[in-house]
């Protein structure tokens, strides 16, 4: 591999996104790929701290814009410390989460301007795109239940505990993004079981970018 290759995986809280990054990570790397795994927010020292600050419920009074910039400020790092150094190094990056998560969540969810979004998001990421998104879209009340099934006796974090209209926002942001650039992404049923939707970004992951790496 002379260069690295971007994947990103989005969709709301409870959709799975964790589950298919490794499972996506584990079958690159019995191929014999070099592959890097990652999240947003955190990735990085810096970027854990930051997660730990804007997803405590203890900070039920932070505002949208303070909420943004602390996750621009993990993106700046992730990307500058950790997403380009990796892709220099001819890996496969795959993060759990990137841009499109600001535009759905602060834009769409909190109804922040989205073309300062987009200015914002040009300026940490220094250009860097993903070369496949798969996005792992779901109702969310499907979502909140599989949450508070996972989580057991553990307190949602502070999006977590958001309202099921604020979600509703937040998906219908993503899936307006597929439609400005579906090009861009994959829109996978993330209702199906684990391993049918590992199966299928398997052999998208095969078929889109394998054969020319």
């Amino acid at each position: 591999m002379k260069s690295g290759v971007f994947i990103v995986i989005e969709g709301i809280d409870g959709c799975g996104k964790t589950t298919q990054k490794d499972l996506l990570a584990d079958f690159l790397t019995q191929k014999g790929y070099p592959v890097e795994t990652t999240r947003e927010p955190g990735g990085t020292l810096l970027g854990e701290l930051i997660r730990e600050l804007v997803l405590s419920p203890k900070y039920q009074e932070m505002l949208p814009l303070t909420e943004t910039l602390l996750y621009l400020t993990d993106r700046a790092q992730h990307v500058g410390q950790k997403l380009l150094p990796a892709l220099r190094t001819g890996r496969i990056v795959i993060s759990e989460r990137y841009i499109d998560s600001t535009i759905a969540y602060q834009g769409f969810g909190r109804g922040l301007d989205q073309a300062m979004l987009d200015r914002l998001n040009n300026l940490v990421t220094q250009g860097l795109k993903p070369n496949l998104t798969f996005l792992l879209d779901i109702p969310p009340e499907i979502a909140r239940r599989r949450l508070i099934s996972r989580k057991s006796n553990l307190p949602l974090d502070r999006l977590e505990q958001e309202k099921l209209a604020f979600y509703r926002r937040v998906r219908e942001g993503y899936l307006a993004l597929v439609q400005r650039q579906p090009d861009s992404y994959v829109v996978l049923d993330a209702c199906q079981p684990p391993v049918i939707i590992h199966q299928k970004i398997q052999r998208l992951v095969e078929e889109r970018i394998l054969v020319s790496i």
